[in-house]
């Protein structure tokens, strides 16, 4: 179960049948959607939640029918009712393609009339892994056509001009149809360019490590200087017993505005920093989900908005030096110490 936590809603961390991916590339549930929507931050990397190409949010299809397929396959591994799809009586074997068990009477009658579905006998599916179970399924999982009355139809032609996976009937009888190409060709085209940006991303997040290391580096100096300061300031008053005393409580309420002042501008930062770091995980991570769990439906339902979100994010740059913000400065309370 480890290997599939990710199909659980990132802020409850429970699984839900309604799950939304965020252009930030983090998945939430309608309930955790509805919390942070008021906030207007998304609750792992604080990203705001802001509408890309028109929809701030899309059905993250992929974990939605990857937990439906692992509860079929808990089902099965469990041994509970497992019985016939058609005829209620102990099922035997268990179709990919129409994602129904069978008994052995019925799967006679389901190999005459269905030739071509891949079987596995139940106790198969039971010594296999879940990865074995969910890969059997993505490799019998077929498009269905862009046309609600042709749903039975093969769909096996892609409509480059309305970018639409259409039957064989679609592409005869609408001339509005061409130019044509290969579903599958257009299925791996929109894969190989998930993994194209993917690894992109993936350069690019080196950026932003250093840009997030570089920051806490400056933090910690700016602690360092703030620790040292004071212990001067403590020095030198203890020197002057009596007259100096309030000059002591004013310039330790100075290095503490000018260190709170500085860390607030660290801590905004490197907090967005480390949020469009979460994203390129979330990015990457998606991207590789997609490649090793990703039904050709799924691939054409969701490619185009995660390329969209994709493209955003690697428009992000990491902030150079020069513009990050810089440790708080001591000097008017090292001129007045210099007086005193």
């Amino acid at each position: 179960e480890d290997d599939f936590q990710f199909i659980c809603c990132e802020g409850c961390r429970q699984e839900s049948p309604n799950l939304k991916l965020l252009t930030c590339f983090h998945t939430l549930c309608l309930s955790c959607l509805s919390q942070n929507k008021a906030v207007g931050q998304c609750p792992v990397c604080h990203a705001a939640i802001l509408e890309a190409g028109g929809i701030s949010d899309v059905d993250n299809l992929l974990f939605t029918n990857l937990q439906a397929r692992l509860k079929v396959y808990k089902k099965i591994v469990d041994g509970v009712n497992l019985l016939c799809d058609s005829c209620k009586q102990t099922s035997e074997l268990w179709c990919f393609e129409c994602k129904e068990l069978l008994c052995t009477r019925c799967s006679r009658a389901h190999q005459r009339y269905l030739k071509g579905h891949e079987t596995k006998r139940v106790v198969d599916v039971k010594a296999g892994s879940a990865k074995d179970f969910l890969d059997g399924i993505r490799r019998n999982s077929n498009l269905s056509c862009s046309n609600p009355t042709h749903k039975s139809q093969t769909v096996s032609i892609y409509c480059q001009r309305c970018a639409k996976a259409l039957c064989c009937s679609c592409a005869l009888l609408d001339s509005q149809h061409a130019p044509f190409c290969d579903i599958r060709s257009e299925t791996q085209r929109r894969q190989q360019e998930l993994g194209t940006i993917g690894r992109q991303l993936r350069r690019s997040r080196s950026g932003f490590q250093a840009a997030s290391e570089a920051l806490r580096a400056e933090a910690a100096r700016l602690e360092e200087a703030q620790r040292e300061m004071r212990e001067l300031i403590r020095q030198r008053v203890e020197q002057l017993v009596g007259l100096i005393r309030r000059e002591e409580e004013e310039l330790l309420g100075l290095v503490a505005a000018r260190q709170e002042q500085g860390r607030g501008r660290l801590a905004r930062e490197l907090r967005r920093v480390e949020g469009v770091l979460r994203r390129l995980e979330a990015g990457e991570r998606l991207v590789e989900k997609m490649g090793l769990y990703g039904t050709e439906q799924e691939v054409m339902d969701m490619q185009p908005f995660i390329k969209g979100s994709l493209q955003e994010l690697q428009q992000l740059q990491p902030p150079a030096a020069e513009e990050r913000a810089q440790p708080g400065d001591f000097s008017e309370c090292r001129a007045r110490l210099q007086a005193l």
